[in-house]
């Protein structure tokens, strides 16, 4: 995050005038007022019109957010915590009240939730081949006409699925079980980072307005995955092996980017972590498998396929063929991985991993880049705090500028404007740099032990 010396001087010095509680409340109550306002207004955004709106208002919650985080940065332990959570919880529960903004995934949760609970699996069926199927309810008839990508069964894993379900369960046809569900995975993920890094970095996470926007009022499923995973390597940490593998495959069944992080929970962990870790992916796979089914086809359909808000894979593809394209990045993202992994292996065994690093790698030569992904390095820059995440963390919401949102009927329904990738990843580079001018591309933690 690109800040000056300077302005966090005075913010700190507010912060003494004031008090902690009365800084952390002030800028609470200016971002309360935001978010209630984003709730109130989702149901009214009507595509492109909406956009500049959305956009103010994601502006109007981040000022507190980094005002209380300047205040605070050279005192991070004088930070309330229970302010801090306190306010956090309420700007989520203003996501049950709104609707998601410019985002229909969701409905593919409820339709999935459903299909699970009335069929046994929400796998080996397309939704189109339902929509002419007189049995669906009409409540449901209604979600599945807004299922994006109709032709293609569900990508979202075992995990993911069994959620859909509970909230299928708790509430047929509405997001709110599964927005609540999310909200308690994600105030768990904030207990575990106040175990691990100084509160006054816990908040950049707590009211980052990505996480709240992707997690309470959006309801992506990721939220639950890197709570999972990040409890995977606290639990690996502390020698609990068994715990640990149980929670990292339920992460990867959630979402395969956890899957990146198992050579590091392994890494000189023994044996039975390994087995565990396999034998709980199977056990989730195996009930879908025996009846035909899992979310590996449209998976394959998808790191094929698909492009969207890419970085260097959009640099690159042009000069190479896709399939070329991903094969070369790939390849790129596994030599590096080895190398970090091998470092981590001798030097660092048990340590948090800079998983900021290595979802940040995986996303730069992703051909696909939705602002949620982002979810997966953000706790890992609570334990290691830098710019260039929290950039990141701000300028992904300008992949939300499509045609679709835009209404822009020049432009394909996912295609940007031109300007807008050189405006998202050139703010990222930037702040790259500024933390490599600056040489502290992260602060060491004091709860953490990277050594």
């Amino acid at each position: 995050m690109a800040t000056t010396d300077a302005g966090g001087a005075r913010a700190s010095l507010t912060a003494r005038r004031l008090g902690p509680a009365a800084i952390v409340d002030l800028g609470g109550v200016a971002a309360l007022a935001g978010y209630a306002v984003l709730a109130w207004a989702s149901h009214d955004f009507p595509g492109g019109a909406g956009l500049p709106g959305f956009f103010g208002l994601i502006t109007w919650v981040s000022v507190p957010w980094l005002l209380v985080f300047l205040a605070f940065r050279e005192r991070p332990e004088s930070l309330p915590v229970g302010r801090l959570l306190l306010w956090a919880v309420l700007f989520r529960l203003c996501g049950v009240f709104g609707v998601p903004p410019f985002e229909d995934d969701w409905f593919r949760y409820l339709w999935d939730g459903y299909r699970f609970v009335e069929t046994g699996t929400p796998y080996g069926w397309a939704p189109a081949a339902s929509f002419l199927d007189a049995d669906v309810p009409a409540a449901m008839q209604r979600i599945l006409d807004q299922v994006n990508y109709p032709d293609l069964p569900t990508i979202y894993g075992p995990t993911a699925e069994y959620l859909f379900a509970l909230g299928h369960l708790l509430s047929p046809g509405s997001l709110v079980p599964l927005q609540l569900l999310l909200i308690g995975a994600d105030l768990l993920l904030l207990r575990l980072l106040l175990s691990s890094a100084r509160p006054a970095f816990v908040l950049l996470y707590a009211w980052c307005p990505l996480v709240v926007k992707e997690i309470a009022f959006t309801a992506h499923p990721d939220g639950l995955g890197v709570c999972l995973a990040f409890a995977a390597i606290l639990l690996r940490r502390r020698e609990f092996f068994v715990a640990a593998g149980i929670c990292l495959a339920l992460a990867i069944g959630t979402k395969v980017f956890a899957l990146l992080l198992a050579p590091f929970v392994l890494a000189r962990a023994p044996a039975r972590t390994a087995l565990v870790l396999a034998g709980t992916l199977a056990l989730l796979y195996l009930p879908f498998v025996l009846q035909g089914g899992t979310d590996l086809p449209t998976l394959a359909v998808f790191a094929a396929t698909w492009e969207f808000n890419s970085a260097l894979y959009g640099l690159v593809a042009p000069w190479l063929s896709p399939a070329g394209a991903r094969v070369a990045l790939g390849a790129v993202l596994v030599v590096l991985g080895a190398a970090y992994w091998l470092h981590y292996r001798r030097h660092t065994p048990g340590a948090i991993p800079r998983g900021d690093w290595i979802f940040g790698a995986c996303l730069a030569v992703s051909p696909v880049i939705n602002p949620w992904y982002a979810l997966w390095f953000l706790p890992f820059a609570v334990v290691y705090p830098s710019r260039w995440a929290w950039t990141a963390a701000t300028a992904l919401f300008l992949a939300y500028l499509t045609g679709l949102n835009l209404d822009a009927i020049e432009l394909e329904p996912y295609a940007q404007p031109g300007w807008v990738r050189p405006v998202e990843f050139g703010a990222i580079l930037l702040a790259i740099g500024v933390d490599v001018w600056r040489g502290r591309d992260a602060d060491p933690p004091t709860k953490a032990e990277v050594h």
